[in-house]
C-alpha cells in the first residue's frame, strides 16, 4: 500500500498518539497480557503450604495465560513484606501476591501501624483454597489428646512453645484461641514459613503446632509427628480419624485460606484474564487431585465475591485477636 505524504500527515497525529500512549493506559485494554514473566510472591519461605499451593497451581495458571510465572519468596513480618511488595508495584498485572488470611484479613488488627489498608490498597482476583491446619507434636512428646496436652500446659505455665509461620498466620490464630478458650499461657514461637518450622518441629524444638497439611501429613506419615487434632468444627475427610479440637473445647474453630490478589488499580481486563486462569486452573481434575491430597479445598470466586470475604473475614477476627491479646508489637 502507497500512502501520500498528505496521507502520511493525516494519520501521523493518530499514530504519535498512541505511540506516546502511557503504559498504564494502553493496559487498560489488556493488549497481548502477558507479553512478560509474572511475579507471583509468596510472604513465606519455600515448603509451606502458601509456597505448595502456588506451586502446584503454577504449571496450569501459565497454560491458562498463555505466559510465565516466576515464584518469588518473600518471607518476613507475617507476610507483610510480600504485601507491602505487592502494594507498591505497578498495576500492570506482572506483580501478583498468593495472600493468606493473616496478610489479607488479620494484620490490619496486629499490627498497629500498617503502612498499607490490604482490603483497599489492593486487587482482589480470586480465592485460591481453603487448607486443613493439624495439631501436631513431636513424637517424643507424651501427650496424645488436646486434653493432655492442656494439663501440661496447665501444670507448666509459660512453658510450653508453639510455633507458627509468622504472626498473624492461622497457625498463630489458632495457638491463641486455644490459650484463650482453655485457660493455658503458652510461649508464641514465629518463624519465616511453614518449612523452616517443621524442620524445628521434627527436631523437637517446639511443644506444638497448629501446621498446614501438606506440610505436617508427610512428617505424621513418617512417624516423626503425632496428629492430636484439626481446628475445623467437622472431622476433615483427610483425616478421619482425628477429632476436632472442638470435640474438647466446643466452638473451637480456626479456617486458613489462601487468595490470589494484585496492586490497587489493575486493569478490569487483565483482572478478568486472571481470574478466568484461576478458574480454569482450579478446575483441572490433576490440580484438585495434588491439592486435596495436601488438604487443599479450591474455592475460586469472582473478584467481587473476594473482595466481600477479606472484608468479612477482617471483621470476624479483629475482636478475636484483640480478645485473645496477640499482637505483633
Amino acid at each position: 500500500m502507497i500512502i501520500t505524504r498528505r496521507g502520511f500527515a493525516a494519520l501521523a497525529p493518530a499514530g504519535l498518539a498512541a505511540a506516546t500512549l502511557p503504559l498504564p493506559a494502553l493496559a487498560q485494554t489488556g493488549g497481548d497480557y502477558p507479553n512478560r514473566p509474572i511475579r507471583m510472591i509468596v510472604g513465606f519461605a519455600a515448603g509451606g503450604g502458601t509456597d505448595l499451593t502456588a506451586r502446584t497451581m503454577q504449571p496450569k495458571l501459565q497454560q491458562a495465560l498463555g505466559g510465565t510465572i516466576l515464584i518469588d519468596n518473600r518471607p518476613g513480618a507475617g507476610g507483610n513484606l510480600a504485601t507491602e511488595m505487592t502494594v507498591r508495584a505497578a498495576p500492570d498485572g506482572y506483580t501478583l501476591l498468593m495472600g493468606t488470611i493473616a496478610a489479607l484479613a488479620i494484620n490490619p488488627t496486629i499490627y498497629r501501624n500498617l503502612p498499607f489498608d490490604p482490603a483497599a490498597d489492593l486487587t482482589p482476583i480470586s480465592q485460591s483454597g481453603s487448607i486443613l491446619n493439624v495439631l501436631v507434636v513431636p513424637a517424643d512428646r507424651p501427650w496424645r489428646t488436646v486434653a493432655d496436652l492442656v494439663a501440661a500446659a496447665k501444670a507448666r505455665p509459660d512453658t510450653l512453645t508453639y510455633g507458627s509461620s509468622g504472626v498473624g498466620g492461622a497457625g498463630h490464630l489458632a495457638g491463641a484461641l486455644l490459650d484463650q478458650m482453655a485457660g493455658i499461657t503458652t510461649v508464641h514461637v514465629p518463624y519465616r514459613g511453614g518449612g523452616p518450622l517443621m524442620t524445628d518441629m521434627v527436631g523437637g524444638k517446639i511443644d506444638f503446632s497448629f501446621s498446614t497439611a501438606p506440610t505436617a501429613i508427610p512428617q505424621i506419615e513418617a512417624g516423626k509427628l503425632r496428629a492430636l487434632a484439626v481446628p475445623t468444627l467437622q472431622r476433615s475427610f483427610l483425616m478421619p480419624q482425628v477429632p476436632t479440637v472442638a470435640e474438647t473445647l466446643p466452638g473451637y474453630e480456626v479456617g486458613n485460606w489462601y487468595a490470589l490478589v494484585g496492586p490497587k488499580g489493575l486493569p478490569q481486563p487483565i483482572v478478568d484474564k486472571l481470574n478466568a486462569a484461576m478458574r480454569a486452573t482450579l478446575a483441572d481434575s490433576d490440580v484438585r487431585a495434588h491439592l486435596a491430597r495436601h488438604g487443599v479445598e479450591p474455592t475460586p470466586s469472582s473478584p467481587d465475591e473476594l473482595a466481600r470475604f477479606i472484608r468479612d473475614e477482617t471483621a470476624k477476627w479483629a475482636p478475636i485477636v484483640r480478645a485473645s491479646g496477640a499482637n505483633a508489637d
